[in-house]
């Protein structure tokens, strides 16, 4: 018996990888070992995500993964704590499908060190927070939230209309991105697309390989001056925290504007909260906060408060369904690999697989 466990959330919902993997597993056939599906389904979104052990971003408790876990080969989870304490008290363990780009939930080094494989699923939300940044993007340009709260308040505000208070257009505009990965490639291809000049700082793409109407910059401070607005998607590390400061602030020209939906670590906010307390900045648009729930006394959230153009949305750039669909397939793709002995599409560490033939799961093989 090879058992599996589809350890949900109430965004990639348990009975969601279950069916992945039942499907990506259905196509063996001939003799061999039945597989055996249970679910655990963690409480995330309605309960914050946070610190388990040494692992960030995760949700449930070392004790009841563990308990589920007894005798499971392999896990398909996108929060599931895989810390130490688990692998450790888990030895049959052999192979940790994370559904997410940055598995910061899983102990690699404990993982690598007890033979562990794990896999992740790169770039699965890459279109959502992409159209997400560029929606952002759009109602900081048009005004969008602030004239819609006029409406809401029973005020029909002809001020909107003066030349010195309408928005700008994307067309015939400088947008410069941080990052052309997943999302950004995808921000630049569709900005272009619209009739922007697009401007790319990102020291680890090729600067053919962008795409038609977009551009590297040669510094990070070059995006920084010459941008109408910058859009920030690059990946939080100990080099990349802060990267949107103040030194660069003051290089953008007066009345441009910041849009953040990767990580908040990226962005210093009181500097932020600077530029466009003194009119620096024309608006910014946050997704992503340095604390997460936000702490809601910070001088940004009174400036929105005030009146000025800064739009807040609490971290849902990537949730979409097909976020969720990308996710519970990618796991369950990494899994059927494994047990078939074929390389892994994304592996993060390798381990020996074995091959193990298949039967295609019945009801009867399939528990909770």
């Amino acid at each position: 018996m090879t058992r599996i466990l589809a350890a949900g959330d109430l965004f990639i919902r348990s009975t969601r990888l279950r069916s992945a993997i039942e499907l990506a597993l259905s196509g063996a056939g001939g003799p061999g070992s039945e597989i055996e599906v249970r679910e655990i389904e963690f409480p995330w979104p309605d309960a914050p995500f946070g610190r388990v052990g040494e692992v960030d971003e995760a949700s449930g408790t070392e004790e009841e993964l563990i308990e589920a876990l007894d005798g499971v080969t392999a896990i398909a989870t996108q929060l599931a704590p895989l810390t130490e304490h688990v692998l450790a008290a888990c030895p049959d363990l052999r192979l940790i499908a994370v559904s997410r780009g940055g598995p910061t939930n899983v102990n690699l080094d404990a993982a690598r060190a007890r033979g562990v494989a794990v896999a992740n699923v790169p770039g699965r939300n890459g279109i959502s927070t992409a159209e997400m940044t560029i929606g952002l993007a759009l109602a900081l340009l048009r005004r969008i939230p602030l004239s819609h709260n006029t409406l809401l308040s029973h005020e029909w505000r002809g001020e909107f209309y003066r030349h010195e208070e309408v928005g700008g257009e994307v067309r015939g505009s400088t947008i410069g991105l941080l990052g052309a990965g997943a999302v950004g490639g995808h921000v630049a291809g569709v900005f272009a697309a619209m009739g922007a000049d697009v401007l790319v700082y990102d020291p680890y793409v090729q600067s053919g390989s962008l795409g038609s109407g977009v551009r590297s910059a040669p510094s990070i401070e070059d995006v920084f001056a010459q941008s109408d607005l910058v859009s920030v998607h690059a990946r939080l590390s100990p080099e990349t925290t802060h990267m949107v400061n103040a030194e660069r602030l003051a290089l953008m020209r007066p009345g441009s504007r910041l849009v953040n939906a990767a990580r908040g670590g990226l962005v210093d906010y009181d500097a932020v909260a600077d530029a466009v307390e003194r009119g620096h900045l024309a608006g910014a648009a946050f997704d992503v906060f340095p604390e997460e729930p936000v702490d809601f006394t910070h001088r940004i959230f009174g400036l929105a408060a005030a009146g000025h153009d800064i739009v807040f949305t609490p971290h849902i750039a990537g949730a979409s369904r097909e976020t969720a669909d990308r996710a519970a397939d990618g796991v369950a793709e990494e899994i059927r690999r494994y047990l078939s002995g074929e390389p892994l599409l994304h592996p993060l560490v390798e381990a020996p697989s074995p091959t193990i033939t298949r039967t295609a799961p019945s009801p009867t093989a399939l528990g909770r």
